[in-house]
């Protein structure tokens, strides 16, 4: 498929500053969580917190993600108030000590979106596409901020069963165009989308999914891909969340190849080495 078959809106629009896609960027992951697949617990605290927020800003990340309520497979819910205390204090934390810092807060509660937008957050990234939220599209707007427009189904803790789909692609595309046209009936601005690899999704499925991850830009829309650690890398090189660097960063390659704008990472600085590299034989 030819690159420039369908239009894609390449810019992005963050409190005024206008983020240019057409060379993909980097968000780093910050979960200020007990029990994430990969990192959680390693960020409870301010000196971590900072020490990694800085440590992403200068290997070049573009945006920070921070998330509260763990979306691995089978993670425990919590109540909103043990989120807004992970997450508010995180982004006031990062806003005053990197005030240029574009922050994005990965929640599906618009009560959550509220609160860390008011705090300095400026995108949301909803992993469930506003269906655990009735009222997440409608604050979305009433906030004026980027959001980051996820497929999956069931929760974390369904989510796993609830893989059987008439047509892959189809489905999912049906999805994201029925969430797009409601979004933009209520006039939001900025959509990004992302097809939540691993997410309601078996490793074969999200394999798939990456191979024609270009198929979605008839939706005109950027693309994020987050694959970064999953165990659709670990589990299908016999390895663990810890060894699946080399592997995050070859689909990384591929996800690239294939149109994402933006990836959503652990390892920041391996990430921006491949998009450099891939930058040089892009046509």
């Amino acid at each position: 498929m030819q690159n420039n078959v369908f239009y894609t809106n390449k810019t992005l629009n963050v409190r005024g500053q206008l983020i240019d896609l057409s060379t993909p960027k980097i968000m780093g992951i910050l979960n200020v969580t007990p029990d994430s697949f990969y990192d959680g617990g390693k960020f409870m605290d301010e000196k971590p917190i900072l020490d990694q927020v800085k440590k992403m800003l200068d290997e070049g990340a573009t945006f920070v993600d921070v998330g509260g309520y763990s979306s691995r497979p089978g993670a425990s819910d919590i109540s909103e108030e043990e989120e807004t205390a992970r997450v508010v204090p995180t982004i006031k934390l990062i806003t005053k000590h990197f005030p240029q810092c574009i922050i994005s807060i990965d929640t599906f509660r618009s009560s959550i979106a509220i609160k860390a937008v008011e705090a300095g957050a400026s995108i949301i990234n909803d992993i469930s596409g506003g269906e655990q939220d009735p009222r997440m599209f409608k604050t979305v707007v009433s906030l004026d901020v980027p959001y980051i427009l996820m497929h999956m189904r069931g929760t974390p803790r369904t989510m796993t069963t609830l893989t059987v789909y008439s047509n892959l692609l189809k489905d999912i595309t049906d999805y994201f165009h029925s969430k797009i046209h409601q979004l933009h009936q209520l006039g939001a601005k900025d959509i990004i989308i992302d097809p939540g690899f691993g997410f309601a999704k078996t490793a074969e499925q999200s394999f798939e999914l990456l191979h024609h991850l270009d198929y979605f830009k008839i939706l005109g829309q950027p693309i994020l891909a987050g694959i970064s650690r999953k165990s659709m890398i670990w589990k299908t090189l016999d390895s663990t969340p810890e060894g699946a660097l080399n592997g995050t960063t070859s689909l990384n390659t591929v996800a690239l190849l294939k149109g994402a704008s933006i990836l959503r990472v652990h390892d920041v600085k391996e990430a921006v080495e491949c998009l450099d590299l891939i930058e040089k034989v892009r046509p």
